[in-house]
């Protein structure tokens, strides 16, 4: 699943969750500080995260 960094409007937090491409386009998911749904994307890396060992 890759890796999305969000900052809250509400409180303008930064932070980044791991979501499936579903999730993120549904906006299912909220500030981990405020509970905010209010948030927009920031461009960071992309990195993916995956169960093969490398």
């Amino acid at each position: 699943m890759p890796n999305y960094e969000f900052q809250c409007q509400n409180c303008n937090k930064k932070y980044s969750l791991f979501l499936s491409i579903k999730d993120r386009e549904g906006g299912k998911y909220k500030c981990p500080k405020c509970g905010s749904r209010k948030s927009k994307p920031v461009f960071g890396n992309f990195y993916s995260k995956t169960s093969k060992k490398s």
